[in-house]
């Protein structure tokens, strides 16, 4: 979570070197700009107080809802920690109470949420991690740090770290993970 200035440079520096994205020339990647608003109201959300950033964050709150139904991403403030790349534009649906670590790499399609009954179970997904096309994530689970999960995975139970889980229900496939 951004909690200072330093953070948030520290998060779209790192944003930016997952996307392998130039910060001179990030006009030009519509997903990194995409992410920096998300970073932006992330860090006016968390940091910022007085009646002028009241104002900033509901502009910006606005930007970033037509983005989200642009790109069709339904991702909430403060889940992703640095180093996110959106590899492609496409369905991502997020949970608010999900948490996902660092230098996350996830693709279109993917659902991260909870199980249908339960509001607070949500995954937490550890850093290092890459998700496949069209994966879902959902329960109180806890997946370790360079987890590789394959296209189309229904993932519903603990994984430890390092390893490369596939299938519907998701088992291990490999221990070589990301």
């Amino acid at each position: 979570m951004i909690k200072s200035k330093d953070d948030y440079k520290k998060y779209i520096e790192m944003d930016a070197f997952s996307c392998n994205v130039n910060m001179k020339r990030c006009y030009n990647n519509e997903l990194f700009r995409y992410q920096k608003l998300m970073r932006k109201l992330e860090y006016y959300s968390n940091c910022k107080k007085g009646l002028i950033s009241k104002v900033w964050i509901i502009i910006m709150r606005i930007m970033y809802k037509r983005k989200s139904i642009k790109y069709g991403f339904s991702i909430p403030i403060n889940t992703f920690g640095p180093g996110l790349n959106i590899m492609h534009r496409g369905t991502i649906v997020v949970n608010g109470n999900a948490r996902i670590g660092k230098n996350c790499k996830i693709n279109a399609g993917v659902n991260i949420g909870t199980q249908m009954g339960t509001r607070n179970e949500t995954p937490i997904i550890g850093n290092n991690c890459y998700i496949g096309p069209g994966a879902k994530i959902f329960g109180k689970i806890k997946i370790g740090d360079n987890v590789a999960i394959g296209a189309n995975a229904v993932v519903n139970k603990d994984f430890p770290d390092g390893v490369t889980i596939a299938g519907v229900p998701a088992k291990i496939v490999s221990n070589k993970g990301t």
